[in-house]
């Protein structure tokens, strides 16, 4: 990690972090116990190395409302970090998760009177099957998806930024006088935070995939390999909501809007890819696929597996193909304008982190 890489300090204040044993979960419990605040995770175990850190673990479902509402008393701010984002999965545990949970989270925050909740999205829902150079914040949302997941962290996103400035559930008449002036109405302010593909030391979804389907001869350059896609390195994907959190418990600029996060420059993911798996000693890849051709399979698997359930979900789909085969890269100039966003540690950082990690671990030899 760079120099840099310390969050700008605030007030210690007591925060939940819902998913604080995830990915990005626990990138953010680090940097808010570092700089001193207190943290409660709520997550469906209990986790040692968050633990470590200090925080308090709270054991629960997001489904459960009554386990997610207590899990965030006396909290100031709530990130809520929990989804459902293996793209291979059947329907149902989306909505349970990505939209129902989602409604549970914002009840919860109601009824505890949080002050900020802010919301780990995904580009994902303005991402139609096409080139996306630089896109900002005004790309709309799609008419049709193609996958579940995207479809419901849309629907999660925008009932939570249509929440923003709600009044807080009053629990007792002497919390109700605001036609008296007695008190100041407490209203939640929210944010929604979309990182493009998240990656760094302990992911267990992005590199773990490109060295399996690597060693196992099964990755393909989709299209032309030209494409080019902006990737955030864990750490400042964790930096971003850090900041939007406290810009949300003062000015409130980024208050009831989605805010693209990436590191520096977008790089073409097909060499990046092979780079990384030089650095690593692993074969490259070189064997390619039209798109026409890759789409046609995926929508045969899909087919297939909604004709035949007990098959499992597809081995490839649509929105899967979409993604390696297009540009999806994005500016996060808004996100540097309305709570100060730049990336925390550099491209070559990151690298070097990521490769001393999957040696520590023995990644390219497992």
């Amino acid at each position: 990690m760079s120099e840099q890489s310390e969050t700008v300090p605030a007030p210690p204040r007591r925060y939940a972090v819902l998913g604080g044993g995830g990915f990005l979960g626990r990138a953010i419990v680090r940097m808010l116990r570092a700089r001193g605040d207190t943290v409660r995770v709520f997550g469906r175990h209990r986790y040692p190395e968050v633990e470590a850190l200090g925080a308090e673990c709270v054991v629960g479902d997001v489904r459960d409302p009554a386990a997610v509402t207590n899990a965030c008393p006396d909290c100031h701010t709530v990130f809520h970090t929990i989804a459902i984002c293996d793209i291979l999965r059947s329907k149902r545990p989306y909505y349970e998760v990505n939209v129902r949970g989602s409604a549970n989270v914002l009840r919860a925050c109601l009824e505890n009177k949080v002050r900020c909740l802010v919301y780990t999205s995904t580009p994902s829902v303005v991402i139609a099957p096409r080139n996306i150079i630089l896109g900002d914040e005004s790309l709309p949302y799609l008419k049709r998806y193609l996958s579940p997941y995207p479809k419901t962290k849309a629907i999660a996103e925008k009932m939570i930024l249509d929440a923003d400035n709600w009044e807080m559930v009053p629990n007792s008449p002497a919390d109700d006088r605001r036609e008296l002036g007695e008190r100041n109405v407490t209203r939640l302010r929210t944010c929604a935070i979309r990182p493009h593909l998240i990656w760094g030391p302990n992911d267990p979804h992005i590199l773990p995939r490109i060295f399996a389907y690597t060693k196992e001869k099964r990755l393909r350059v989709v299209g032309n390999g030209l494409n080019q896609v902006s990737i955030t390195y864990v750490d400042n994907a964790a930096h971003a909501h850090i900041l939007a959190a406290d810009e949300l418990a003062g000015q409130a600029r980024c208050a009831g809007k989605a805010y693209f996060i990436n590191d520096s420059d977008p790089v073409v993911l097909w060499e990046w890819i092979n780079s990384l798996l030089t650095s690593l000693h692993l074969p490259t890849v070189n064997r390619r696929i039209g798109y026409r051709s890759a789409y046609i399979v995926a929508a045969l698997c899909e087919c297939l597996s909604a004709c035949l359930p007990f098959l499992g979900p597809p081995k490839m789909t649509r929105f899967v193909i979409n993604e390696l085969a297009f540009s999806h890269s994005f500016t996060h100039d808004r996100a540097s304008r309305d709570f100060g966003y730049q990336p925390i540690v550099s491209p070559q950082q990151a690298l070097d982190n990521v490769i001393a990690w999957a040696n520590q671990q023995k990644l390219s030899q497992s």
